[in-house]
């Protein structure tokens, strides 16, 4: 694996206070955002799951004098289980780079930066794996026409995002006994299409103030359609091999996905999905991720690493409704 030179890192006229580096923010990245964490202290095991079915009967009777009342109860399934994996990265800071390195590069800092976006990377992709597709009860296609499982793309001016939505959101409600979703999950073209859609601009405009424009903004939708949050999945990632030309994509596509996300986890709590983090390795954080930094003498190199330790899963898929490539 190829390293710095000397030279990569000495800047012969260095600017006083910039090092230029391309690092992405950390709120382009909703993995940690879209579902309830839950702390584990195994790095796999089992979890319960209620027979929604058992809750939504209309078993209740009138009770005659004397008698005892109706009653019934719920089925658990203690089958369904984790499994965290262990995905970890590093990167070396050789000797003799840190000591002819300029003090505005920061060798440590910025290993992890390095290491820590590579991360976020990692886990975004691994989220748009296993939630972002057709794993949901709810499902409609973008097209260039409306029908049966079919949306008219949300960038054609003629299209109907609110009212999809609204569809897609009352679906999931009659699909999931009673919950409806809660959160938006919108990949970044799809976003820049909603913002200037003349179902939403219609919807503001008129609140508008001089001198002020009226803006599209995720809180303003997100109100409009009776949705906690809209996230927006900004992140992006090379998809070339190390040496070829550098080919940056969006990970989150051109999907939209609505869910109902539990506000916390717990016993009894629907949630489209859950984040099974695994802290219970020494100096795991909350998210199952820890950053280490060690000597490795015969190497003469400080070695920096980051380890994450995690599992997405998908708890119920009517909880959940997924618009697939709804933008051209």
């Amino acid at each position: 694996m190829p390293q710095p030179t000397q030279s990569d890192v000495h800047v012969n006229v260095p600017l006083t206070n910039v090092s230029i580096a391309y690092f992405q923010q950390a709120d382009a990245f909703i993995a940690t955002r879209a579902f309830p964490t839950i702390p584990v202290l195994k790095q796999s095991d089992r979890y319960y799951t209620y027979n929604r079915g058992d809750f939504n009967r209309d078993e209740m009777t009138i009770r005659a004098a004397g008698d005892e009342s109706a009653g019934s109860g719920y089925n658990l399934d203690n089958t369904p289980t984790y499994y965290a994996p262990v995905y970890a990265f590093h990167k070396d800071i050789p000797d003799q780079v840190r000591a002819n390195s300029d003090s505005v590069l920061a060798p440590d800092m910025e290993a992890t930066r390095f290491i820590s976006t590579k991360a976020m990377i990692k886990r975004e992709r691994v989220w748009a794996s296993n939630y972002f597709g057709n794993v949901w009860t709810g499902l409609s296609t973008g097209s260039a026409t409306s029908g049966s499982g079919l949306s008219v793309y949300w960038n054609d001016p003629s299209s109907t995002p609110i009212e999809d939505i609204r569809k897609a959101k009352r679906t999931v409600h009659q699909n999931a006994g009673g919950f409806f979703p809660n959160k938006l999950v919108l990949g970044p073209t799809v976003w820049d299409t909603l913002q200037d859609h003349p179902d939403f601009i219609d919807r503001v405009k008129y609140g508008q103030t001089f001198p002020n424009a009226a803006q599209v903004t995720k809180q303003l939708i997100a109100e409009l359609l009776e949705l906690d949050e809209i996230l927006v999945m900004e992140g992006i990632y090379n998809n070339a091999v190390e040496g070829a030309t550098e080919n940056n994509t969006y990970i989150g596509g051109k999907h939209a996905l609505l869910i109902h996300s539990a506000p916390a986890p717990g016993l009894m709590t629907p949630s489209a999905g859950y984040s099974f983090s695994w802290t219970g390795m020494f100096g795991m954080g909350a998210e199952g991720n820890r950053i280490k930094s060690f000597r490795m003498e015969w190497k003469e190199v400080d070695r920096v690493e980051i380890e994450m330790a995690f599992d997405l899963k998908l708890i119920s898929a009517d909880l959940g409704f997924f618009f697939s490539g709804i933008v051209q």
